[in-house]
């Protein structure tokens, strides 16, 4: 029986990547990086810390990953209070609804910093619906290391077994599954790039996922 859900946050809740990648393609340019699409897209579901960590091994750069950590989320800051075009992803604000109503626990792992995920989660009012959140920069690892989705199970108050992740990034769903996880791959088209092939489901729209959807998802799951 699914007693809790545990959400990633961009390319699940919100479709922020578009921002995210504006704000390190104006970091790479600050520290005249050519990032490769290919590079760029292996880090998809990573924290800040270890992609700016792998940049400067990459490029052997003198400066050190917290400058170029501390250039990206400057630009994001910037490019976050200008926006107006910002939106949760189509759906998911229904999905999230109905497993609140239904008694569910929710609780959001994202590798974002918390400064990013409080900024979201105050201005589409999501802190309501969610028990606990994590995120990943506080870690020692980073995905697809299984850890935040082990802290997320403890916080959770449920086991293993009764719950499950929504992912929609190879990093994500490989954390997810070395914890131990059934894992849903989100592939809603906006996040590039990404392997779906470790997910145990993988779901094109959020109503697949509602509650009466799910008996048959997890049939060996008690």
């Amino acid at each position: 029986m699914i007693k809790a859900v545990i959400f990633d946050m961009d390319g699940v809740i919100i479709n922020s990547e578009p921002m995210h990648q504006k704000a390190y393609r104006m970091m790479f340019d600050e520290f005249n990086l050519s990032v490769s699409e290919e590079l760029y897209a292996s880090f998809t579901g990573m924290a800040t810390l270890p992609i700016c960590q792998k940049l400067c091994e990459v490029f052997t750069l003198d400066t050190t990953p917290q400058i170029l950590m501390a250039s990206k989320r400057k630009y994001f800051k910037q490019l976050f209070e200008k926006s107006e075009e910002l939106n949760l992803i189509n759906g998911v604000l229904e999905l999230i609804q109905h497993y609140h109503q239904s008694n569910l626990v929710l609780v959001l792992a994202s590798s974002a910093s918390m400064a990013n995920i409080n900024l979201i989660f105050e201005k589409f009012d999501l802190n309501r619906y969610f028990k606990a959140k994590i995120s990943g920069a506080d870690l020692k690892a980073s995905k697809p290391h299984p850890e935040i989705f082990e802290k997320a199970v403890v916080l959770s108050g449920v086991s293993k077994t009764e719950c499950f992740v929504i992912e929609d990034a190879t990093n994500g769903i490989l954390a997810a599954k070395a914890a131990g996880l059934f894992c849903v791959a989100y592939d809603g088209g906006h996040s590039h790039g990404q392997e779906y092939s470790q997910a145990d489901r993988i779901v094109t729209d959020f109503k697949s996922l509602r509650i009466k959807n799910l008996k048959s998802f997890f049939k060996n799951t008690s």
